[in-house]
């Protein structure tokens, strides 16, 4: 019954990860703990296991929604690499910085910062930049309709960004995702799908990283993640799909919603 449970869990949380960026982390993390806490099924796997199993699960889930976006030609590789010079290095930093801070107190600041985002992408009637990046290199993307989209950003600025949200994804133990994307569509003035895709391809190199520290440490519940993982592989295809169908404001509009979700667990995680 638990295997089919966490397999569950693992289509869910890929499915919605893979929808819209995100990775599916704040999805899964809350569960488990709440299956940890609540009832005797979990063997008490504790937060490092649960954290370590779930980069384990998101590395499949990258992998998984990656591969999609690829075949629909979405994905920014040459961005998502520009991306991580500065997000890795920063989320190794939010790692360390996270020993010698008052995180409780971060994660209640950073959690309002997530609502108030969500709240600005809710008014916000057009997905167009705010205007201070009408510099840098160009990029185009043709639309299924023969629309041709241009969004253009400078490296070293984007390097620089990237690096404190990296930095805030160490600190925080939160997908990077959800402040990537609203980055790349309102600053960048990514399309919404090439911002998901290239933000889901992001979260599978941060996630390779973060998987072989976790595994070197011990944190990795094999036992569960062998259920886990085949639902976020299947999870993570099955976003890649729904958000080839869904209209651009659908998507908006769950990851908008997912955002306030990953704020309030901020919040409650910090008292």
């Amino acid at each position: 019954m638990i295997w089919f449970l966490l397999f569950l869990l693992g289509i869910i949380g890929g499915t919605f990860g893979s929808l819209v960026g995100l990775g599916g982390g704040i999805i899964i993390v809350p569960t488990l703990l709440f299956l940890d806490n609540s009832f005797d099924i979990l063997n008490e796997m504790g937060p490092q296991k649960i954290v370590g199993t779930t980069i384990l699960v998101l590395l499949t889930t990258g992998l998984s929604s990656t591969l999609s976006y690829f075949k629909q030609k979405k994905v920014d590789f040459m961005s998502g690499m520009i991306f991580f010079i500065g997000s890795g290095p920063g989320a190794y930093v939010g790692a360390v910085v996270n020993k010698h801070v008052d995180v409780s107190l971060f994660s209640l600041l950073f959690g309002v910062l997530m609502i108030i985002i969500s709240i600005i992408m809710t008014f916000k009637k057009s997905m167009r930049p705010i205007g201070i990046m009408n510099q840098g290199i160009p990029h185009y993307y043709i639309e299924g309709s023969g629309n041709v989209l241009i969004y253009r950003y400078s490296p070293i600025v984007a390097i620089i960004c990237c690096f404190f949200i990296g930095m805030l994804s160490g600190l925080f133990g939160i997908g990077g995702g959800a402040l990537m994307v609203p980055l790349m569509l309102l600053v960048f003035g990514f399309p919404v799908s090439i911002a998901v895709a290239t933000s889901m391809f992001m979260v599978f190199l941060s996630a390779i990283s973060g998987s072989i520290a976790h595994i070197t440490l011990g944190n990795v519940e094999w036992f569960y993640a062998i259920a886990l993982v085949p639902g976020a592989w299947f999870g993570g295809k099955c976003g890649a799909w729904l958000n080839n169908k869904l209209k651009t404001r659908t998507v908006m509009v769950v990851f908008r919603i997912l955002v306030v979700v990953a704020g309030i667990r901020l919040i409650l995680g910090s008292n």
